[in-house]
């Protein structure tokens, strides 16, 4: 199958497992995680109709960016240090990988040298894996009042990689726990803060994390296939 043919099947997909949680296909973003994938294939996705594009590298994103220009809104989903924090603010719409207050700080300060207010996510260890990044679940709250305070900074959800599962109901409950935790930070009503979007949800199992309240997922693998 072509590109455009995975990215109309994925949307598909999208749509009907909206459709199944009583929710409206509207609500629920793709993200076409780009990572390794050449300029011509991104261009081919665009044309397909993706209109958010997500990169786990800031240099790679660049030299994308560079390329492509702003075809599509351009996010940061992979893990992002503190010293790159200068060239995310000029080249992402949404940084979803926030998680910890020392990353929020530098971004907030980054962003106010060049009058930019930085959506974000915070990102969530949901399972506790050390080899992952993410805040740890009884930190979250901590840091997204912190994250709150500074000016230059809008919080607009959660996010979080789940462990790798084959069986996509065997990673439900970890959807359902940050879906939860966003739930019981929105009811504490921190002023400027917004807990709309849920980022979650991948090739294998989107579907089930839509079910389970995602409002954002990262697609790359169901649409380019698999990463050379």
């Amino acid at each position: 199958m072509s590109i455009e043919d995975n990215v109309k099947t994925v949307l598909d997909r999208i749509a009907a497992a909206a459709q199944r949680a009583g929710r409206e296909p509207s609500a629920i973003k793709l993200v076409v995680v780009t990572k390794t994938v050449d300029v011509a294939r991104i261009r081919e996705a665009v044309e397909a109709g993706a209109l958010i594009l997500g990169e786990n590298r800031v240099q790679e994103a660049k030299e994308k960016i560079e390329m492509l220009g702003p075809v599509a809104s351009w996010h940061l989903i992979g893990h992002l240090q503190t010293n790159k924090a200068k060239y995310a603010v000029r080249l992402f719409y949404l940084i979803h990988s926030v998680d910890s207050i020392e990353l929020a700080r530098e971004i907030d300060r980054q962003a106010a040298k060049i009058g930019k207010v930085q959506d974000i996510l915070i990102e969530v260890s949901i399972a506790g894996e050390e080899s992952k990044a993410g805040a740890a679940i009884e930190q979250t709250a901590g840091l997204v009042r912190e994250a709150a305070k500074l000016g230059h900074l809008s919080l607009k959800g959660l996010m979080t990689i789940p462990p790798f599962l084959d069986d996509p109901e065997r990673v439900r409950p970890y959807f359902r726990k940050l879906r939860e935790l966003s739930e019981a930070i929105a009811r504490e009503r921190i002023p400027g803060v917004s807990l709309k979007e849920l980022s979650m949800g991948m090739s294998n199992d989107f579907e089930v994390a839509i079910e389970e309240g995602a409002t954002m997922v990262r697609v790359g693998t169901a649409i380019f296939g698999e990463r050379r």
